[in-house]
């Protein structure tokens, strides 16, 4: 089953997860020890992060690493350009009128 990219980015620990992989890969038992939650729990948040193809597994000898996908990490990107490009405007709109109450109390 594929999941969507954002419901796997809903969860706080998923997040937190995404942000220690952007750093360098992990393994499952590394990730794990930056939490308060179980082996288990951890695996089963990365298997939703793989679902939804975020986090990619490699195999080294024994032992599996996780390492973020950012090309997928692209598409949420692009997803959040059409709302940045809107705050953008706001602040700009919100210096001008700043910048008008400035000049009328002087």
């Amino acid at each position: 089953m594929r999941r969507d990219i954002f419901q796997a980015i809903a969860d706080p620990t998923r997040r937190a997860i995404i942000a220690l992989l952007a750093l360098q890969a992990m393994t499952p038992n590394g990730i794990a020890e930056h939490f308060d939650s179980t082996r288990q729990a951890i695996s089963k948040h990365l298997r939703i992060l793989t679902e939804c193809e975020l986090v990619k597994q490699e195999h080294q000898g024994r032992e599996i690493y996780y390492h973020l996908e950012i090309q997928k990490m692209k598409e949420i990107d692009k997803w959040l350009e059409q709302f940045r490009k809107l705050w953008e405007i706001r602040f700009d709109q919100l210096d001008n009128v700043l910048s008008n109450l400035k000049k009328n109390k002087k």
